[in-house]
């Protein structure tokens, strides 16, 4: 496997569960399929990777989903990835997501609900914390809205402004930045409908909207965003599931992430106890989403997906049956066909290079 047909794939996992950590895999970008290269326990629980962004030295940054919490970053010159530099508090507890913007990590922190900013340094090591932005609020589920829970942190395309998805307060925030000091700052927030549990969004290619998955209500929020001003709209909702398929057999299921194609014709959502990825077609504008097609995730509790850059191959962590399974993806239809599997177990994430 070499060449220009050959890839990496960065595959994160619970190791209270049993999971390896960090397992390392060749990707065969010609047939989807992965080989795994061998794994890495250094850091407990790391639920979810991001590599670093183009031009800056080749790093993969992991959270440990613990409490107190911590991120970390990895060399990955070699077949597995090694340790880089120190392991970093993020001064607040179960961080589930991380993203690079701003000269900065940012985590979000789904047990303090907060998040986080650490800068990273020049040889894509981390440093201490910079700020930690607390929200406040809390949602109408007794039992998951007690408090705030930040689930996701994402820049958006301009690279202007740090969205914070909240499943405890229904609600998706928006941040300033500061590159200089990594002082992190809310701008505004945008309420969604009570009890929808956002749990992670994506953007439209066009930049113009966001698509916001509600994890205890399985529907899709449809937003428009603004970048000049930094404002989040809502447009509508759409469900991900057809109505008589929405509860697992102990009556729920919980959609965990969502993709959007390259060419913002189709969307994905993984829905965990239904076991399945769902097919949502989009219109030329990106401002209307339509569920088409439900099809088995090749496991059981999708916890994340990722799309490869062309859209060819589709990628599902699937945490409960221990696998990361590969689809290959119809241009026309957008219907994902089970293409391969390869074991991880207590998989939770999947991230491409």
């Amino acid at each position: 496997m070499s060449g220009s047909s050959a890839g990496r794939a960065f595959m994160g996992s619970f190791t209270s569960a049993g999971g390896r950590g960090i397992t390392a895999a060749a990707v065969d970008r010609d047939t989807g399929a992965l080989t795994v290269l061998g794994s890495t326990d250094a850091v407990a629980d790391p639920s979810f990777l991001a590599l670093a962004p183009a031009g800056a030295p080749k790093a993969l940054y992991a959270v440990g989903e613990s409490a107190p919490g911590v991120a970390a970053a990895f060399d990955i010159s070699g077949d597995v990835p090694a340790p880089l530099g120190p392991v970093r508090p993020v001064d607040a507890d179960g961080p589930t997501h991380l993203a690079l913007a701003s000269g900065h990590l940012v985590t979000a922190n789904y047990g303090s609900g907060s998040v986080t900013a650490l800068p990273v340094l020049a040889d894509g090591t981390l440093g201490a914390a910079s700020s930690v932005f607390r929200h406040e609020g809390g949602g109408p589920d007794p039992a998951r809205q007690e408090a705030p829970h930040a689930h996701q942190v994402l820049p958006d395309p301009s690279g202007r402004w740090v969205l914070s998805v909240d499943l405890g307060t229904d609600s998706v925030r928006v941040c300033v930045l500061d590159p200089a000091t990594g002082a992190l700052r809310s701008h505004t927030e945008t309420a969604l409908a009570p009890g929808t549990g956002p749990r992670h969004l994506a953007f439209h290619p066009s930049g113009r909207f966001v698509y916001v998955l509600g994890e205890l209500e399985p529907t899709l929020t449809v937003c428009r965003w603004d970048a000049a001003g930094g404002r989040l709209d809502v447009l509508c909702r759409t469900p991900v599931l057809p109505d008589h398929e929405s509860d697992d057999e102990a009556g729920r299921c919980y959609p965990s992430a969502v993709v959007v194609a390259p060419d913002g014709r189709f969307l994905w959502t993984a829905n965990r106890g239904h076991d399945s990825i769902s097919v949502l077609t989009l219109d030329e504008s990106g401002e209307r989403a339509a569920l088409v097609a439900t099809v088995g995730c090749g496991g059981r509790w999708p916890r994340d997906l990722t799309l490869d850059p062309s859209g060819q191959w589709l990628y599902a962590a699937n945490e409960r049956s221990g696998n990361v399974s590969w689809f290959a993806v119809d241009a026309a239809t957008g219907i994902p066909r089970h293409a391969g599997s390869v074991e991880v177990p207590a998989a939770s994430c999947v991230v491409l290079a």
